[in-house]
């Protein structure tokens, strides 16, 4: 092991210098992580065709892995304290494993139960993945150059993950593609079962231990609670466009989000180690950042699923092609990334956060300009490469903003409640966007065939024809989706629908520029002229973010 010398006064101390395997480890197990997060993006269309999902299981193919990434995210981080952090690295990678071959063996025509199994089991292998491997290396280090670098390298393996991942899905899906097999999607999360795999071998091979045991405890109560308070709330979200708002099993959902949220907070203000201190939200700037945060990311993430389902489920771009959106939505993060951390010393961080989520509700009021009728590329590359310049910009300022904005000594407390806000905010993203572009499109359609009489005989001869496979009657009778995936004919309601997407997502991106643009008011009005002292601080290892 390497040693580095820190000199204080007269005395000369030697301090063991972060494992270079554990620094490999960290970094792959993060970016395993970051690449089933952003997977399905340049796959929804083709797993559309395939399975002949509804409109909202599409939906539940992205939150039902950022459900448990946030729900889970701190109470692994203390299950490694625990435990010891070598091995959650490897467990976690083995249910990324997992949950990718699940979603690898989804048969064709037979719905996407086994998908959706898959996801859930990579979301909570992920949930270990990302506060185990910053725990890793903060633990591995002792003085605020060696964190600092430790870090800056595990955060350019997340870029490249988001970076990286629809290219990967849209290379292999396209390669097989070719040659012959269409559910070609499934190439795509085989792929990441197989790093995950060597993300395993890597941490077992070559990671050190470590815990931090001492005055740790899981919060299995408050754990429990919040679990069902945000599932309940995002089943009611995705399915209201589908059940209707009006449903009894929609208000129920709504009903027990309240309750069980309520039983959260009493939970956390009873027990000696809550999952989080809500005495951090009686400090009106860290409770300012942290609903900042929540509009923020929920705009990026609505932004990023919603060019998604435009270019790969309404437009029927190739995977490949999808990619290229992609690559357009996460570039900036790549560019900006060597002067991110110069912005923040330069400039009041406030401000910084202000002017990334202006950048990104910029680009979303433009992106909710352009229909769906635009098919090139270039009508949408702009506004995405301004989004994604807004999200990197206020992503590297969240975390620096709630830190500064508590004592030192609740800094990792604050860093590890910002992490699940930021998720929550993502969490909601996916859900909120298809819940307000399929309710828009669904009663679009359901007014235009109300209104043409013409329009009625086709679909009532359709749903009636013997030469039309049950399989195509059933997608086009799905939602909205669904009846955009069938060409015409012999689907009566293909450009009704296509139309109908369009400005339902259209009008999707202009609620996410909305919620950014709002977020940026606030921080500019409330965090702006804030005086910070410094744009960092060193988190001690057992305050280490989870």
């Amino acid at each position: 092991m390497s040693h580095n010398v820190a000199a204080s006064g007269s005395r000369t101390s030697v301090l063991p210098r972060l494992a270079t395997g554990t620094l490999i480890a960290a970094v792959a197990a993060c970016f395993v992580a970051q690449l089933g997060v952003s997977i399905p993006a340049t796959t929804q269309g083709y797993i559309n065709q395939d399975l002949h999902t509804t409109s909202t299981t599409l939906t539940w193919v992205s939150d039902a892995f950022m459900v448990p990434v946030t729900v889970l995210e701190l109470s692994f981080g203390v299950v490694g304290d625990l435990f010891g952090r070598k091995r959650l690295l490897a467990i976690g990678a083995a249910l990324m494993a997992l949950g990718g071959l699940l979603a690898f063996l989804t048969p064709e025509g037979h719905g996407a139960g086994l998908l959706l199994t898959g996801q859930v089991v990579s979301g909570i292998g992920a949930a270990a993945l990302f506060p185990t491997s910053i725990a890793m290396l903060a633990a591995g280090t002792h003085t605020v150059n060696d964190r600092a670098r430790a870090l800056s390298i595990w955060a350019a393996a997340l870029t490249t993950g988001g970076f990286g991942s629809p290219l990967l899905g849209g290379v292999l899906s396209k390669v097989h593609h070719s040659g012959g097999e269409y559910a070609s999607w499934r190439w795509a999360f085989l792929a990441v079962a197989v790093i995950a795999v060597v993300s395993i071998v890597i941490t077992l091979v070559a990671a050190e231990n470590s815990s931090s045991p001492a005055g740790r405890s899981l919060d299995w109560p408050g754990q429990l609670a919040i679990a069902v308070a945000l599932f309940a709330l995002i089943y009611s979200v995705v399915q209201g466009a589908e059940d209707g708002w009006g449903s009894g099993i929609v208000i129920a959902g709504f009903v027990v989000f309240a309750v069980f949220l309520a039983l959260f907070v009493v939970i956390e203000r009873r027990v000696d180690k809550p999952l989080i201190q809500l005495d951090l939200f009686s400090n009106r700037m860290f409770t300012v950042s942290a609903v900042v945060t929540v509009l923020g990311m929920f705009a990026y993430l609505g932004t990023a699923y919603g060019t998604s389902i435009r270019l790969s489920a309404i437009q029927n771009y190739t995977p490949l092609r999808t990619s290229v959106g992609f690559v357009l939505l996460n570039i900036m993060g790549v560019i900006l990334f060597p002067v991110s951390t110069k912005m923040l010393q330069k400039f009041n961080p406030g401000w910084v956060l202000a002017a990334g989520m202006g950048l990104i509700g910029i680009g979303d009021v433009w992106l909710a300009a352009i229909p769906a009728t635009h098919l090139g590329l270039t009508a949408v590359a702009v506004p995405l490469l301004v989004v994604g310049a807004g999200f990197k910009t206020a992503v590297t300022a969240i975390t620096v903003v709630a830190v500064n904005s508590v004592p030192t000594s609740k800094a990792g407390m604050a860093s590890g409640a910002t992490s699940m806000v930021r998720d929550f905010g993502l969490t909601l993203g996916p859900a909120i966007v298809a819940a307000i572009a399929l309710t828009s499109a669904a009663n679009a359609i359901s007014a235009k065939v109300a209104g043409s009489p013409g329009l009625q005989q086709s679909v009532a001869a359709f749903n009636s024809s013997g030469t039309v496979p049950p399989e195509l009657k059933g997608a086009v009778n799905s939602g909205p989706l669904g009846a955009n995936a069938i060409p015409n004919p012999p689907n009566p309601l293909k450009d009704v629908a296509f139309h109908a997407l369009s400005h339902g997502y259209g009008l999707a991106y202009l609620v996410c520029g909305i919620s950014a643009l709002l977020a940026a008011a606030i921080a500019a009005l409330m965090l702006g002229g804030r005086a910070y002292t410094h744009a960092f601080i060193d988190v001690p290892d057992e305050t280490v973010p989870r």
